[in-house]
């Protein structure tokens, strides 16, 4: 899919190489803000570094693998999400994302990986959902706790950046799980 809409605020397209200069500049600009909890930011130190990143996810071997959509609100750019590691065999993927620190308390990635788990349920046919966060993110914990994802547990040092290793929380949420809490809307 290459548009999906949110709500009447925010829409997702899928990624493209002409991207990389908004995503590039984002990431240049907020450079302080995202490096405390995203690894790639020491490493996106010129375009080039984006294009790469774009091209990677688009490539042949990579494709049906990565699913990255930038994120509009209000017309605005906000920041990327999407699917990672998808695994049609097994059914399952997980959803990693960041968001541009001025577009922070909005709801807006709330409300965008709210829309991916249903999309992920309904259209791509994924029975397991899950997303890792860093211990100590507590304004990216709580979206998936929001959401009614379960937290299974701690990956001890799941995740290297900057100068040390990061536990990752893990939370997740089953099919059926979601198919349970639409029946108590």
């Amino acid at each position: 899919m290459d548009h999906i809409t949110v709500d009447n605020e925010i829409y997702l397209e899928k990624i493209r190489l002409s991207d990389a200069g908004l995503v590039f500049e984002t990431i240049r600009r907020d450079r302080k803000y995202l490096r405390t909890w995203l690894p790639f930011v020491d490493q996106t130190r010129k375009l080039q570094d984006t294009i790469l990143y774009i091209e990677s996810i688009l490539s042949e071997t990579e494709k049906d693998k990565n699913e990255v959509y930038t994120i509009w609100y209000q017309e605005e750019f906000a920041g990327l999400v999407g699917y990672k590691e998808i695994d049609r065999i097994n059914h399952k993927t997980e959803i990693g994302y960041w968001l541009a620190e001025k577009m922070q308390g909005k709801g807006i990635m709330t409300r965008t990986v709210n829309k991916l788990i249903d999309f992920g349920f309904r259209n791509l046919d994924m029975n397991r959902i899950q997303i890792r966060v860093a211990t100590g993110n507590h304004k990216s914990a709580a979206i998936p706790a929001r959401l009614g994802l379960f937290m299974e547990g701690v990956e001890r040092c799941g995740e290297f950046h900057t100068d040390r290793y990061y536990d990752l929380q893990v939370f997740s949420m089953l099919k059926n799980e979601w198919v349970e809490s639409l029946t108590r809307i």
